[in-house]
């Protein structure tokens, strides 16, 4: 969707699609479900990795389980669980699984565990005193499977759980726009207008911010003082998540706005059902397989850009349609 950065009205946004583009488009939607459904349809079973005799490097396993029966430096299972009985001279880490210390088997360094747990078979680990362990008990098998199907992040199963927690995002948001709308309508319409004449100025405002607020950040992380640069982190957490409330109620009442002049004439002069569009129409979008990281990275960039420009005005004439 691109918006027109010529003169238009306050309220209306300068497309010309034919309903026959946007037939072509739902089509073509249909069909990118239909093939990542086909795709995410393939099962990794998980299977074993085992280590023999005496390996002087660090020992990895991606979507497979570790079993260390000789002797490693190091040992890391991603999606899988690390199962001792030799001797690991260093550190042992998995994420989505779990770490087995068997009995007589000897751990010399650090435990990580992320989702899974570390069990030990003797009644006291032969480990080093001196050794830490890093414990996250939980999304086990969530993690697991991330771990072997990465592409899983990108291609979410459409369940009825999906489906209606879904549902809820798109109530939430709307309830979010409406309280926005009606605390500060002034400040939407602006910002609805300066999306429409000045869109790309302000996508690349967004995303030129979005950089050097994260790099200043890390600058700072590394130059400041810890106790400063806690506190900047902080407010930039603060701008990140302001921004993304104030352009999402933007970016979802222009785009209701659109979809209500153009397809949905029903109720025109209708703020809620132009917000219940807008808000519906985007979380559609970030909800397709391999598609909503660009959306998402989309609404944050312009979110931001509407954030960093809210005192700046743009010269229009404003008529009602």
């Amino acid at each position: 969707m691109v918006f027109s950065n010529s003169q238009a009205a306050l309220t209306s946004f300068h497309f010309s699609p034919e309903k026959s583009d946007l037939n072509r488009l739902f089509a073509l939607l249909l069909w990118v479900l239909v093939l990542v459904g086909v795709a995410s349809a393939q099962n990794s079973a998980q299977e074993e990795m085992v280590i023999k005799g005496n390996n002087e490097g660090t020992v990895y396993g991606l979507g497979n389980s570790v079993r260390v029966t000789g002797t490693a430096k190091e040992a890391i299972s991603l999606g899988g669980d690390v199962i001792v009985e030799g001797t690991v001279e260093g550190d042992v880490a998995t994420i989505g699984g779990s770490v087995i210390q068997k009995a007589g088997a000897r751990i010399g360094g650090d435990v990580m565990v992320f989702g899974g747990s570390y069990r030990t078979e003797d009644a006291h680990a032969n480990r080093n005193p001196e050794a830490i362990t890093i414990m996250y008990a939980g999304y086990q098998q969530e993690l697991g499977n991330i771990m072997r199907n990465p592409t899983g992040l990108f291609s979410p199963h459409f369940t009825s759980s999906y489906l209606g927690i879904r549902l809820l995002v798109v109530l939430f948001w709307f309830v979010v726009s409406l309280a926005f709308t009606a605390v500060m309508p002034g400040t939407i319409s602006r910002g609805v207008a300066r999306l429409q004449l000045t869109s790309l100025r302000v996508a690349a405002i967004g995303l030129i911010g979005m950089m050097v607020v994260f790099v200043g950040v890390l600058l700072c992380l590394r130059i400041i003082p810890e106790p400063i640069s806690v506190v900047i982190g902080l407010l930039a957490l603060l701008l990140w998540f302001v921004a993304g409330l104030f352009g999402r109620v933007i970016l979802y009442a222009a785009t209701g706005r659109w979809l209500q002049r153009k397809y949905f004439p029903i109720a025109k002069h209708s703020e809620a059902v132009a917000l219940l569009l807008g808000t519906s129409f985007w979380v559609l979008l970030t909800s397709l397989p391999y598609v909503w990281p660009f959306m998402a990275a989309f609404i944050l960039i312009i979110s931001f850009g509407l954030a960093l420009t809210a005192r700046y005005r743009v010269g229009w004439n404003a008529t009602q349609v």
